[in-house]
């Protein structure tokens, strides 16, 4: 006898099929985690892929343009800390009246730079959106008559505004988020 039963529903086999292909994207997953570069080539060339099925079929503007928003929300959250020192400089001016300041002494306390999405959430939520607007693009639902040039400008208007904080940061300290570890910034300036 088997130790193991096997499902006698269709529930059951159902339930368990799912159940292996979920343990097998997992393992592929953990298998691609040290690959940070390949993963983001892949990435990439998904989103040529798509951009080129966008251009080529003369339409699904819409679904480029609610990727484009997706996209745009989860580098913020990419460049973003998980913990802000200028919320908890809030928090504190409310309890004992006193602004919180960033770490100045050694004897201080010293917070590393946590992002508030992982790369490699980051990458895995991109390429998962990549994907279903792909699939999207291939069904005439999806296919809503826009004027693009006009998305296009409203994302533009999107990216400036959302990214005006982060981008005078990066240029005053010459931040360079993209070591995909820790951030890097230059020790000259200050």
């Amino acid at each position: 006898m088997d130790s193991t039963e096997e499902p006698t529903t269709p529930f059951g086999t159902f339930t368990a099929e799912t159940n292996k292909l979920q343990r097998r994207y997992q393992a592929l997953l953990d298998q691609s985690t040290p690959h940070v570069l390949y993963r983001w080539v892949g990435t990439a060339a998904l989103l040529l892929v798509f951009f080129l099925r966008v251009f080529v079929a003369q339409g699904w503007y819409i679904v480029a343009y609610a990727l484009g928003i997706y996209l745009l929300n989860l580098f913020l959250a990419f460049l973003q800390p998980k913990f802000d020192p200028s919320n908890d400089a809030l928090d504190t001016e409310m309890e004992d009246g006193s602004v919180g300041t960033l770490p100045t002494r050694q004897d201080e306390e010293f917070r590393p730079f946590i992002r508030r999405l992982p790369e490699f959430k980051f990458w895995h939520a991109a390429t998962r959106a990549i994907s279903i607007a792909f699939v999207c693009c291939w069904f005439e639902v999806f296919n809503v008559p826009v004027f693009w040039p006009v998305l296009l400008m409203y994302w533009l208007m999107l990216f400036i505004l959302t990214m005006r904080k982060q981008i005078q940061h990066m240029i005053k300290y010459r931040y360079v988020p993209f070591t995909f570890g820790k951030a890097r910034y230059n020790k000259n300036s200050s």
